[in-house]
């Protein structure tokens, strides 16, 4: 009898299937379970998750990606709290339900082999930036010291555009829409979604997270850019 990940919890039960069956490394999957979990409880420390909104996700293998169960407290989330699906976002091994959102994490891992985090907030400052810019179609930076931040990009003397994707139930009108970016040729690091939040993502959740700080910094100071300029 051999041990198996249980999606319930950070133990593993026993059962009459061994953990070769999985179609993924569950050793992998529980170090990026807990790295999910603790950018969880720093991301909804600072605000940015309320009210158990947001996703967040990391890549396991060419095919698997770990995404954070629906409808959970992201500062609260452990292992059990993190499910496998894979990349046309469908559940595996697992009876829990992922997040609607799930099918634009799982996009970024399909446009993006680099890719190895995704994560999705709802900031005061982005969800405000994402109705203030709707109609503009996009947030352009130009001049920021932090723009460096974000990969690629070595000085302040660039342009950074973030698109505002409008907001929908439709989430294949949602992938639609940054196949689209995407196929224009344009570079993309985020983006906003009307009155939602940002999706930004790196090769790893370090990265992932600088760019995420980043956006939130950038996003902060165009607001008050607005709001001095009056």
């Amino acid at each position: 009898m051999a041990l198996r990940y249980s999606a319930r919890s950070d133990l593993a039960i026993r059962t009459q299937t061994a953990v070769t069956d999985l179609p993924y490394d569950a050793a992998i999957l529980d170090r990026r379970a807990r790295e999910i979990a603790a950018a969880g409880r720093d991301l909804a420390a600072l605000g940015w998750t309320p009210a158990t909104s947001s996703n967040f996700s990391m890549r396991l293998d060419a095919r698997h990606a770990a995404v954070t169960v629906s409808g959970r407290d992201k500062g609260r989330l452990d292992v059990g709290d993190v499910m496998v699906v894979d990349l046309d976002g469908r559940p595996v091994a697992t009876a829990h339900r992922p997040s609607a959102e799930t099918a634009l994490h799982t996009q970024i891992y399909r446009r993006f082999p680099a890719a190895g985090a995704v994560l999705h907030t709802h900031s005061r400052a982005q969800s405000v930036a994402s109705r203030l810019y709707a109609r503009e179609g996009l947030v352009r930076f130009e001049g920021w010291e932090l723009q460096k931040a974000i990969a690629g990009y070595t000085t302040h003397e660039s342009v950074l555009d973030l698109p505002v994707f409008p907001n929908t139930q439709a989430m294949d009108e949602l992938v639609a829409r940054v196949d689209a970016w995407l196929d224009a040729g344009r570079p993309l690091h985020g983006y906003l979604i009307d009155g939602h939040g940002i999706y930004t993502w790196g090769v790893d959740m370090a990265e992932t997270r600088r760019h995420l700080e980043a956006f939130e910094f950038l996003l902060a100071c165009e607001l008050d850019l607005r709001r001095l300029s009056r």
